[in-house]
């Protein structure tokens, strides 16, 4: 199919570039006339604490969105009359506020250090900054205090000022760094920029399809960040791959038709291979049944298709319509140095050793791999919270002394109960709100169907007490308090319920996400290669470098190592998803290079090459390429490991170094010295079609001789 396509498009270059942009016109097409459905909040719903959720909604029950305003001394003890003072200028200033319900009364913090003004909105949906401006304009009259403002809206919008700033951020260096790596690669302007256009192209078109899918799959906000940063990797990858081969094939003495032809046959059977794999890793996500995780495997799907979908079709047409002119401009100095290094001129250096002495090789890769994975056995996820947010943020600063001036503003357990008698209903509710330290009122719906109870919990919610309260609450204090309701049902939610509902679905499920990826990959690499060990092989170093990735977020960010360095304060966890994401793009993107090695070794094998040569000729010829490619995902990650956002952060940090790791030590090391070892049983021996010379063939050999531990070709010439 690939060699199909490709002679097409090469031979109808202006149907097949017309026929692309035509393709991406209509998709981004799509995305100005096709609005983009987002997930609700109840898509987010799990558990116990979803249902919880739920019938607070059905009740009419949610509390109302609301902001606060903290008076506190700027130095000594507070003020009690220009506290009030202050207070009632706040009340003045928000009155008259478009979206503000109702101010409550100020409250006074025990110790009397500080005092809370409550300002109910009308919805979560109101503008953040006349009520800024507002306390702002309170703190100017009052330069004596410390006059703040904190609540969902604020923080929401200060979160998402931030992350629009990060990603304009991250996008406005990627493309260049990418554009840089491209020429270092290429020495050509028009070569390095191919790949650029297409993974852009590729971008473009994905997002406006999406955005019509989105009316299936509820897009999530975050999902087009992602779609930008897997096309980018993916997209310059695999036109790096196709251009590489097609360069060879020409300076090899092919014509253009001929060149274009055989990289379709070679690097473009990898393309469809790897494109598979990463779809089929992407599609693991789907097993979670989670919202996000929903989108973000669609967008992903989506997206690589799209690339591999460019890269067969109008990148032959390019590089036919093109010729040679696709060597122009040249950057002289870096023309000359990528011509003079050739194909392995350092990379052969390298394997070498690998493949004299495979199994001190594997054992020193082992022991690395190991100990870098090691610290993921201890690894504790939770969810995001109010201390995983930069502490930079004014809003986040004053939700942080909010909670410690008035800790029932923190984390709470909320405690709903539908269904049964009323009075015996409140009663049970009150017995359970005397036995606490600190609870709310009983509420109760207006049709009386439904009462709430509100208990806070003076920890933080990623703290194992908070968790340890949940359990004992839904295990053993509310069936003794609430058994002997009959007709009734109950559930307990809040964050500190949502993030622990939220973690028990991950660990179930997880194992099942794990065996779905590495499963499906491996009988995609057995199928594509026909043998069963190559399979088992790209499962267990798919493996290792999962293993790699958990052990260096569990370093960084649960231990904090380098806190200083990437500038961030470690919560002592590694947020939720981003393992979950880790692992699936980490063994999609991986199967890019593994697939190209592989292929390289399987066309040389098929040739007749012995195996342990066949193994070092294929990765030194194909490891510029990976080294390239790799360069391209570590730099695109390693730009979000610097953004402030400590998601993103640890996204970028797991992502680069696991790549890293993996483009080096594990697929030219590992990889390498596992296939000496296995020798021909790794490749079962098929009918083997003929095939052009490959690079660097000068005639085919007539036998095989060992000079320094390596197995060379002996021409007739030679002789």
């Amino acid at each position: 199919m690939p060699v199909q396509a490709a002679r097409w498009s090469a031979t109808h270059p202006w149907r097949a570039i017309g026929g692309w942009l035509l393709f991406v016109a209509i998709a981004v097409g799509l995305a100005a006339t096709v609005p983009t459905n987002e997930a609700t909040d109840a898509d987010y719903r799990i558990g116990e604490s979803g249902r919880a959720a739920e019938l607070l909604e059905d009740a009419g029950l949610e509390e109302a969105p609301s902001e606060l305003v903290l008076i506190t001394a700027r130095a000594g003890d507070l003020d009690p009359g220009a506290a009030a003072a202050a207070a009632a200028d706040v009340t003045a200033a928000m009155s008259g506020l478009s979206g503000v319900a109702a101010i409550a009364e100020p409250v006074t913090s025990a110790d009397g250090q500080a005092v809370l003004v409550a300002v109910e909105l009308t919805s979560d949906e109101v503008d953040a900054e006349p009520l800024l401006d507002a306390t702002a304009g309170v703190r100017t009259d009052h330069p004596d205090l410390l006059v703040e403002e904190t609540g969902d809206v604020s923080i929401g919008a200060a979160i998402d000022e931030r992350v629009g700033e990060d990603l304009r951020s991250a996008e406005v260096i990627s493309l260049p760094v990418t554009l840089l790596l491209m020429l270092l690669a290429f020495g050509a302007l028009i070569a390095a920029g191919l790949p650029v256009l297409l993974a852009a192209t590729s971008v473009g078109a994905t997002i406006g399809l999406t955005a019509a899918i989105s009316h299936v799959v509820p897009a999530e906000p975050t999902v087009f960040s992602m779609v930008v940063l897997i096309g980018m990797a993916v997209g310059v990858d695999y036109s790096l791959f196709y251009l590489k081969r097609e360069r060879q094939e020409r300076a090899a003495g092919r014509s253009h038709l001929d060149a274009v032809a055989i990289a379709a046959e070679t690097s473009g059977h990898a393309i469809l291979v790897s494109g598979a794999a990463v779809i089929a890793s992407m599609a693991g996500l789907f097993v979670l049944t989670d919202v996000t995780f929903n989108s973000l495997a669609v967008g992903s799907i989506v997206v690589v298709a799209v690339a591999v979908l460019g890269s067969i079709t109008v990148l032959p047409a390019l590089l036919a319509k093109l010729g040679r002119w696709v060597d122009r401009p040249r950057i002289p100095l870096l023309w000359r140095i990528t011509r003079r290094m050739g194909t392995g001129a350092i990379s052969g250096r390298l394997v070498g050793p690998v493949v004299r002495h495979p199994v001190a090789a594997l054992t020193l890769s082992v022991v690395v791999i190991g100990a870098l994975a090691v610290p993921a056995l201890s690894m504790r996820t939770h969810q995001a919270s109010a201390e995983t947010l930069p502490d930079d943020l004014a809003a986040v600063q004053a939700w942080q002394r909010v909670t410690d001036a008035f800790p029932n503003e923190g984390t709470s357990a909320r405690i709903v109960v539908h269904g049964g008698d009323r009075i015996a209903r409140e009663a049970a509710l009150d017995e359970v709100a005397a036995s606490a330290d600190d609870a709310s009122a009983v509420r109760t719906s207006s049709d009386g169907a439904t009462s709430v109870l509100e208990l806070a919990l003076p920890w933080d919610e990623s703290d194992d007490r908070a968790t340890e309260a949940i359990e004992l609450l839904r295990g053993e204090t509310l069936p003794d308090a609430l058994g002997d309701l009959d007709g009734s049902e109950w559930a307990v939610g809040g964050g500190a319920a949502d993030s622990l509902d939220y973690t028990d679905k991950q660990s179930e499920r997880l194992p099942i996400l794990l065996a779905f990826v590495l499963l499906l990959t491996m009988l995609m690499m057995v199928l594509a290669f026909r043998s069963t060990l190559l399979g088992v092989v790209s499962t267990v170093l798919n493996l290792a470098s999962v293993g790699v990735a958990f052990g260096i977020l569990a370093i960084v960010f649960q231990h904090g190592v380098g806190e200083g360095l990437l500038d961030f304060s470690s919560p002592g966890f590694v947020i939720d998803w981003i393992p979950i994401f880790v692992l699936v793009v980490l063994v999609g993107l991986s199967m890019d290079y593994h697939v190209f090695v592989l292929s390289r070794i399987r066309e040389l094998v098929d040739r007749g090459v012995p195996a342990r040569e066949a193994v070092r000729r294929g990765v030194t010829d194909t490891a510029g390429v990976i080294t390239s490619a790799a360069a391209v995902m570590v730099s695109v990650f390693a730009i979000f490991a610097t953004l402030s956002m400590l998601e993103m952060k640890m996204m970028g940090v797991g992502l680069a170094a696991a790549i890293l790791v993996d483009a080096t030590l594990i697929r030219l090391v590992a990889l390498p010295a596992i296939l000496v070892l296995l020798g021909e049983r790794a490749w079962p021996r098929r009918q083997r079609p003929a095939a052009p010379t490959l690079p660097g063939d000068s005639a085919a050999p007539t036998e095989w001789a060992s000079r320094d531990g390596v197995l060379v070709p002996v021409t007739a010439g030679s002789r």
